[in-house]
């Protein structure tokens, strides 16, 4: 009986202390100190590409969380299966709920996320590689200047005269338009949302279609791509 004793010591020696020698104190000097550079290296990316108006330090800065906090975790995945198992399980209770304003915030995240899980499973060349090429495309293709700009222009015009005028001038003025929508109101007239292609961000066109007659107000915004009427 005294053979199978076994005190609360030998299973806190078996289990915890084997689990810490399962990952060199060196790996993980390493490990995170690419995973660091490489973070940085994405938020400076980020924020060479960014084309908005307001800059968001506070998202630049989760890039480099990410790529620090996923290189942790698989660093304890890969070091335990049984725990690789209950963090599968753990994160696919996890929940995001925060709107991404922009597609390219997604490659961002997708790209943070990927660098720390090639750093956690030591293949740290590969990592750095591919980020300086991953950057490099980013920077090339992102910063590239566009040879037409998208825009959604709004025409009010008071009868389909009015209407007719202002889309022959568009047409002239622009390589390509399509009409998105119309609207006609017996109080309002005729509202008129048309899509344009223009080189340059001159405003030279509303003034011209503003000086039709019949025409009671003219509106160009800039448009993404995404159109809701």
């Amino acid at each position: 009986m005294g053979q199978n004793t076994v005190n609360f010591g030998d299973v806190f020696k078996s289990g915890f202390l084997e689990k810490m020698s399962s990952v060199s104190i060196l790996d993980m000097v390493i490990a995170f100190a690419v995973a660091f550079a490489l973070g940085l290296f994405i938020k400076q990316v980020y924020k060479k590409t960014f084309k908005g108006v307001m800059y968001s330090a506070s998202f630049s800065t989760s890039l480099l969380m990410l790529t620090l906090i996923t290189t942790l975790t698989i660093l304890a995945v890969t070091s335990n299966v049984v725990l690789s198992l209950g963090m599968v399980g753990a994160l696919s209770i996890v929940r995001f709920r925060s709107a991404i304003k922009e597609p390219l915030d997604i490659g961002f995240l997708f790209w943070s996320i990927s660098v720390g899980i090639v750093v956690g499973a030591g293949l740290i060349p590969l990592a750095v590689f591919g980020s300086v090429i991953v950057g490099i495309i980013m920077v090339l293709f992102v910063n590239k200047t566009s040879r037409d700009n998208p825009y959604i222009l709004v025409i009010n015009c008071e009868n389909d005269q009015n209407e007719k005028e202002a889309i022959e001038l568009v047409s002239k003025k622009v390589n390509k338009y399509v009409v998105k929508s119309k609207t006609v109101s017996p109080s309002n007239g005729i509202e008129v949302a048309v899509e344009i292609a223009i080189k340059d961000e001159t405003t030279t066109l509303v003034n011209d279609i503003s000086k039709i007659n019949g025409i009671t107000n003219v509106a160009l915004v800039s448009y993404n791509g995404d159109y809701m009427s």
